[in-house]
């Protein structure tokens, strides 16, 4: 029998207690280790932090350092968002010291090759000092914005335009500091949320309209953004995250449009809402659920795939980051046999669920 790969989860949020379970269940993977930032989380068992009704036998620690010797692989799972420079330095610190590295928090690695260089050479000296690697790939998640549109592309004759959608609701997630901070949700009209300042979208996305493109062999000469925001009618009061009030933001739709020439090509399309009452509208899920990811393939034929997932308790918002979770942590056995390098997700290939049909 193989050796399984040592493989530790760096942070237990969301994606984090994702992660967690998904290597738990990874019948070639081992959880070796888990890191946390807050002190009270550390000396508690996996399975507790990730939200499972068994032990796992793997106490949380707050320092790389303790595991890196034991360690083949690192779901880097803390947040880029708020952290974008911690979160370089801590991959760049699990590269250098020879293990393959998978996380969807550097949103400009999506696409290596158009990434600013004080982001990508610090990892690819530390490819090259330590022999380790990195593989990016979103939450948003990233197989909808790379592999699954360039997939459905090849039924096609004739491909005119690519929209992926993101469409969800946030009522019942729990990320405060992101929905209300970073997304705006809660906030007055004319507060300006961090991620839809101009020029955001771009860099968080950008990556994955150039992705596209490659894979379909056209050129991008612009990258544009298009807002809207819309503002709650009535107070909302959501299970998690408290009450939004009324007349302040409740929904945001954008569009990140690869232009080529005169046309606009790829499309990454993001509608959020607070509330499904709000901006009413807009698109929404085919069964009226609070999320779905969806890829339109204009031309002909016209294609439209639409994804729902959702974990055992139905809830999609945590179904979204368990699939996202699953591309990265499924490529693990792959990267660890391949070349150290610097990846991107036309590289790295999806992996059957060998060994995982029936797998609690």
């Amino acid at each position: 029998m193989a050796e399984k790969h040592r493989t530790i989860v760096w942070g237990t949020g969301n994606v984090g207690q994702a992660a967690i379970r998904s290597v738990l269940a990874h019948p070639d993977l081992v959880l070796s280790g888990v890191i946390v930032h807050s002190p009270d989380k550390v000396g508690r068992d996996a399975g507790a932090l990730a939200g499972m009704d068994v032990e796992a036998g793997i106490v949380a620690t707050g320092s790389f350092d303790d595991l890196k010797a034991d360690t083949d692989a690192v779901v880097y799972a803390a947040s880029g968002d708020i952290r974008p420079d911690d979160a370089l330095a801590d991959i760049v610190r699990a590269v250098a010291a020879g293990a393959v590295v998978v996380t969807p928090s550097l949103y400009a690695l999506y696409d290596p090759r158009s990434a600013p260089a004080e982001i990508r050479d610090p990892v690819v000296d530390a490819i090259a000092s330590g022999k380790g690697s990195l593989f990016v790939s979103g939450i948003d998640p990233g197989w909808g914005n790379d592999i699954l549109p360039l997939l459905a592309s090849g039924l096609g004759s004739r491909i005119d335009a690519i929209r992926c959608q993101e469409i969800f609701d946030y009522t019942t997630y729990d990320q405060p500091d992101s929905v209300r901070y970073l997304v705006g949700m809660g906030q007055p009209m004319d507060y300006e949320p961090p991620m839809l300042t101009g020029g955001v979208p771009s860099m968080v996305w950008g990556g994955q309209i150039r992705l596209i493109a490659r894979g379909l062999g056209i050129e991008i000469d612009e990258i544009r953004e298009v807002l809207e925001r819309r503002s709650l009618d009535a107070d909302v009061s959501t299970p998690a995250m408290g009450v939004f009030g009324s007349g302040t933001q409740g929904a945001v739709r954008f569009e990140v449009q690869g232009i080529a020439g005169e046309s606009i090509p790829i499309v990454i399309e993001h509608i959020t809402r607070i509330h499904a009452d709000c901006a009413p509208e807009w698109p929404s899920p085919p069964d009226g659920g609070d999320g779905s990811h969806r890829v339109i393939i204009e031309g002909s034929p016209r294609i439209e795939i639409t994804v729902e997932a959702t974990d055992d308790d139905g809830n999609r918002a945590a179904g979204g980051n368990a699939t996202a979770v699953g591309r990265l942590v499924n490529a693990i056995p792959w990267l660890v046999a391949a070349e150290p390098g610097l990846y991107d997700a036309l590289e790295v290939p999806l992996s059957p669920a060998v060994g995982r049909v029936g797998a609690p």
